[in-house]
């Protein structure tokens, strides 16, 4: 007799359904069970209003979430940087696998770089992170450009540069990798000119806290070093009382001495969206070897940003 299947809960996009298929592989492997996509339609999904509108945070989640809840799947793939950064008591984190590359891409008319964009160029992107350090960045090197606010999914962007309504769109290059279009990036934005979202290239495999067999088989696709960096940039957000649309990049990064990793590094920026004041801070520390470690960087740093006017650029305030 063969083990059931166990039932993996996904967005229904192009790219949650790919970043799903690599996890269920991965998890069949680890328990030598067959997992079976089971398509869940978001209010994120369905909703046309921009995510900064709709509440940002959550909107891709709870619908996932309340079928984990009610049992109708196992567990559930979420980018990590779509989950609200409060963790409901009856849901658990299992595992967070290695992540993918965290930077922002651009899609540009003409192959063009960010710095090559003609006076003018209009940047396509549904994010206040990423229109506050774009607009930041041209304001420090004389250049002139629009931020256009855009939603949709990886083809109705690129097809506003195709059509040439835009002149570039930015997207995450996890995406990209992901559904196997990284020969349509044009610039590659260095972590120095946009830092990304906290938990940008990294996925969250969730399941009921009660399941202690399926976390301990989750457990063996975690990543410690990348779930120590997530959980630094998270707490960072979460300490800035931020949700997921607010003007907030965070990245975490390992520095190392040749093939030893001595320290880890948290970077964050919180910003006008129009690029005209930005608070942007970092500090560095011995990698954490908890998660109160880790939440502890995440925390110290916020603090230090709130204490230079971080507050006052956060826009709505989350709820």
């Amino acid at each position: 007799m063969t083990e059931k299947a166990l039932r993996l809960g996904t967005r229904r996009s192009k790219l949650a359904m790919a970043q799903s298929g690599q996890v269920a592989e991965a998890v069949s492997q680890v328990t030598g069970r067959p997992v079976e996509l089971v398509e869940i339609t978001t209010y994120g999904d369905v909703s046309r209003e921009h995510l900064a509108q709709i509440g940002g945070t959550g909107v891709f989640v709870a619908a996932l979430r309340e079928a984990l809840a009610r049992g109708e799947v196992d567990f559930a793939v979420h980018s990590l940087k779509d989950l609200p950064t409060a963790q409901p008591d009856e849901l658990v984190v299992a595992a967070i696998p290695v992540r993918e590359d965290p930077r922002d891409v651009m899609v540009t008319r003409d192959a063009l770089k960010l710095t090559d964009l003609p006076r003018g160029a209009r940047i396509g992107t549904g994010s206040p992170r990423r229109m506050a350090q774009l607009n930041a960045y041209a304001r420090s090197h004389g250049m002139d450009i629009e931020t256009v606010p855009i939603r949709g999914n990886v083809d109705t962007r690129i097809g506003y540069v195709m059509k040439g309504e835009l002149d570039a769109v930015v997207l995450a290059a996890a995406g990209m990798n992901r559904i196997g279009r990284s020969d349509e990036v044009t610039d590659f934005l260095s972590v120095d000119t946009v830092l990304p979202a906290p938990g940008q290239g990294a996925l969250a495999i969730e399941c009921a806290a009660d399941n202690a067999e399926l976390i301990a088989a989750l457990a063996e696709l975690d990543d410690p070093f990348t779930r120590a960096a997530v959980t630094a940039e998270r707490s960072l957000l979460a300490a800035l009382e931020a949700g997921c649309s607010a003007p907030v990049g965070a990245l975490a990064d390992l520095l190392a001495d040749g093939q030893i990793v001595k320290e880890m590094r948290l970077r964050g920026v919180v910003g006008s969206t129009d690029g005209s004041t930005l608070v942007q801070l970092s500090t560095t520390g011995p990698v954490p070897e908890t998660h109160e470690a880790a939440m502890a960087l995440g925390r110290d740093l916020a603090a230090e940003m709130l204490s230079q006017g971080a507050a006052g650029l956060m826009g709505e305030r989350a709820q």
